[in-house]
């Protein structure tokens, strides 16, 4: 079993800078990631504490880290994104229409956010450990046009939605609000907004419609390492402020992710497994406040 000392866990943590991409496959598992050095082991999986340096005095980072899961956790997390012969894990299907979408009854949790966020980027690194799910990227914008399913074993399904804004699908608003209106074992949904750019005229339009069919959501912050950190911080606290005042469902932790550095994607993982039902945390982390 993992085990790290807990003095590891105290140390000060900085943004994850400079990590060769050859360490990319390595940091997808927490064992491997685990021999970091242990600074750039804490901001790899706490990055928003990495930006305490930035806050002004009197502003706290347990203000905006509220999830926070022991190392326990994030191993056992790890485990239902691992395949094994009992436990597979594999594109299901595709749909264009709900009609056309699969009868399953397992939890499900989406992804959705504008074209060019880094959205199906991250999902191929939250599957990374299961290196036969093929999840296709593209440098063009717009890419996704089906919603695609993708399932984890009997624990919980994965939906990768079309994204909004430019080039979007023709069919986007029948398509993508007729899944989040009707859907009823939807649990979660992941709007993701820029990092670098905060968020958009086109992710307010988002938000509004999660707050409209009162769906649990929960913002999720990517490609944190194109951002310098005050810009970073810069764009976190518009979201956060966004969050408090203009939305109804949003757990209140903006997470910030990115895809090349895998910064974050850990606790990802294990706030997936929580909302699904799969992780009953350990400690004070089941005690923080959710939706």
């Amino acid at each position: 079993m993992l085990t790290i000392k807990i003095w590891v866990l105290l140390q000060p943590r900085t943004l994850l800078r400079g990590v060769p991409r050859s360490w990319a496959h390595r940091l997808a598992s927490l064992q491997s990631a685990s021999k970091l050095p242990e600074k750039k082991l804490q901001a790899l999986l706490f990055p928003l504490s990495a930006l305490e340096g930035q806050l002004t005095s009197g502003f706290s980072i347990a203000d905006l880290q509220l999830f926070e899961p022991s190392m326990g956790d994030i191993a056992r997390a790890e485990r239902l994104f691992c395949p094994s012969a009992k436990h597979k894990i594999d594109y299901f299907s595709s749909a264009v229409r709900m009609d056309h979408a699969p009868l399953i009854r397992q939890p499900e949790v989406c992804f959705i956010g504008r074209s060019n966020v880094g959205k199906s980027s991250l999902i191929r690194v939250l599957f990374s450990l299961a290196p036969d799910v093929e999840i296709r990227v593209s440098k063009t914008p717009g890419h996704t046009k089906k919603m695609n399913f993708f399932t984890v074993g009997k624990a919980f399904t994965l939906v990768d939605m079309p994204g909004y804004g430019y080039k979007a699908p023709k069919d986007f608003v029948e398509m993508v609000e007729s899944y989040l209106e009707t859907r009823r074992n939807l649990v979660r949904t992941f709007l993701l907004v820029d990092g670098a750019v905060g968020i958009q005229e086109a992710d307010r339009v988002a938000i509004e419609m999660c707050n409209e069919f009162g769906l649990p959501f929960v913002i999720v912050m990517t490609k944190i390492d194109k951002s310098r950190q005050g810009a970073l911080l810069s764009n976190l606290l518009q979201v956060r402020e966004v969050i408090k005042t203009h939305t109804v469902c949003c757990y209140p932790q903006p997470f910030l992710a990115s895809s090349t550095q895998y910064t974050g994607v850990h606790v990802l993982r294990c706030f997936i497994a929580h909302v699904t039902g799969n992780l009953p945390l350990s400690g004070d982390a089941e005690q923080k406040p959710s939706h």
